[in-house]
């Protein structure tokens, strides 16, 4: 058996597009909120946690509406080109609406255009599983996600070229990302022909008599929320005498589930902590340090890097120690990150960054500031590779699909909350500190706290720490989103 890296690769360049466009919405979108309709904090928070309300609800949905179509083109590519298209053109309008400064129809747009993402991510991530044997897909799912690491360092490297401080150039940020999110989608369609695909995937499962059950195929995706609830759905269609007995086998022992609560609590706190300093970093960057244009992107590219290189040396180190003790590594690292931007990166300490005179390079603060963005990176790496299979690893036979649905429940509800409690500390602090910089600084310290609650209730996980097979250099990039 031999993964297809060429038929993965193309298949990638949907999830590239993807992840391209989730990192200039994460960037652009909160600058154009604070600096053209002059939003608060927690006005900002509450904007940018709709994507994540939307993902909720539409996610499971068109992966379950993907599974059930039937078209000349296959199941997925219809969702996949539609919402490409879509999309682009909605992150277009998008840009136009904030380059004119019109509120309505920029929030009009700005939700049309989640709807549209939504639209095809499930398919997009189920497009791999269609048209690759089981004992490939770890494989397989560690090509996408390096295809989209490299979409999120493009979408930062046009960030830092086409973003200056004149805010009119947010709108090329959006035309720049639309025109790759296109090309892309010509990649996808010129190379990839996803019936031929699928039906070769068929025909090696076949010829090495790998089982082709289409229960234990969705329980062997679980990698994504959507596909999960599409799994619980067609369950929950069986007889009841069947449902009862897998439900049976299915239910965790008390410890076990004490330890899924635990680290779902985990992964919430952690979540809460993450997200609140990417969805307002391009802001904080700007009112704090003065950091002009799109050279925001220049700590996160760091961040990026240092993830991306990190993967190999994680997956070796949780293979001689474990998942939990190399967790708990990851978590000190991120704890390192935010409390040095912390101190280093708030007035409080006697400290005083500005970057206002553009000399980066130059400038030592700069080189500090990236070294814990470093820190955050391999941090957050470390953690993203062995959250997910401990909580898999506490499931029980027929039940691995529902824990990775609580495992992407509890993420995604965090990602939802934390923008706009995060925005509401922020001009809580604000007024507290009659300054609106002062209440900025309190992200840091927000995502520190949360660290640290993360840290606490992974002392009480006492499951799901076997230690993972040793894993390939492109294995060890086999992480969920």
């Amino acid at each position: 058996m031999k993964l297809n890296y060429k038929n993965t690769i193309v298949v990638g360049f949907a999830f590239f597009a993807i992840t391209l466009f989730w990192q200039i919405y994460d960037s652009i979108v909160p600058k154009v909120l604070n600096d053209i309709f002059m939003f608060n904090n927690t006005n900002r928070g509450i904007i940018m946690a709709l994507d994540n309300i939307v993902a909720l609800a539409m996610l499971p949905l068109f992966g379950h509406l993907s599974d059930r179509t039937k078209s000349r083109w296959g199941r997925r590519t219809p969702y996949i080109v539609c919402g490409t298209v879509l999309s682009a053109a909605a992150f277009v309008a998008v840009g136009a609406c904030a380059n004119a400064a019109a509120l309505i129809p920029f929030i009009v747009c700005l939700a049309l255009n989640l709807i549209f993402m939504s639209t095809y991510r499930s398919p997009a991530v189920s497009l791999m599983p269609d048209i690759t044997i089981k004992p490939l897909r770890s494989k397989a799912n560690a090509v996408i996600n390096l295809m989209g690491a490299v979409g999120g360092v493009i979408a930062l490297a046009m960030i830092m070229v086409l973003v200056t401080e004149n805010t009119s150039s947010y709108f090329y940020a959006f035309i720049g990302a639309s025109v790759v999110m296109l090309l892309s989608l010509v990649a996808f369609i010129v190379f990839v022909n996803e019936k031929k695909l699928v039906q070769k995937r068929e025909a090696e499962e076949k010829r090495l008599g790998i089982d082709t059950d289409n229960t234990d195929e969705e329980e062997q995706k679980a990698m994504s929320f959507e596909q999960d609830k599409a799994s619980e759905e067609l369950t929950d269609t069986e007889p009841d005498n069947k449902t009862a007995t897998t439900n049976n086998a299915s239910k965790l022992g008390k410890p076990e589930r004490r330890s899924m609560i635990f680290l779902l609590l985990s992964v919430v706190f952690w979540f809460m902590a993450y997200n609140a300093v990417t969805s307002s970093f391009s802001v904080y960057a700007s009112e704090v340090w003065n950091i002009k244009g799109g050279s925001f992107s220049l700590p996160l590219m760091v961040a990026s890097g240092a993830a991306i290189l990190s993967y190999v040396p994680v997956g070796i180190i949780a293979n001689k120690i474990g998942r939990k003790k190399t967790i708990f590594i990851g978590l000190g690292f991120m704890f390192a990150a935010f409390l040095g931007a912390t101190i280093f990166g708030t007035t409080w300490f006697g400290i005083k960054i500005d970057f206002s005179d553009g000399n980066y390079f130059s400038n030592g603060y700069f080189y500090l500031m990236c070294f814990f963005f470093a820190l955050c990176g391999i941090g957050w790496a470390t953690i993203s590779v062995n959250s997910y299979p401990m909580a898999v690893e506490m499931s029980k036979a027929g039940s691995v699909g529902k824990y990775t649905g609580y495992y992407y429940t509890a993420s995604m509800a965090a990602q939802s909350l934390t923008p706009f409690i995060s925005g509401v500390l922020m001009d809580l602090g604000k007024k507290a500190f009659s300054s609106s910089t002062e209440g900025m600084m309190l992200l840091f310290p927000y995502a520190l706290f949360f660290i640290i609650l993360a840290a606490i209730t992974m002392i009480f996980v006492r499951h799901g720490d076997v230690k993972p097979e040793f894993l390939s250099k492109l294995q060890a990039f086999d992480v969920e989103d």
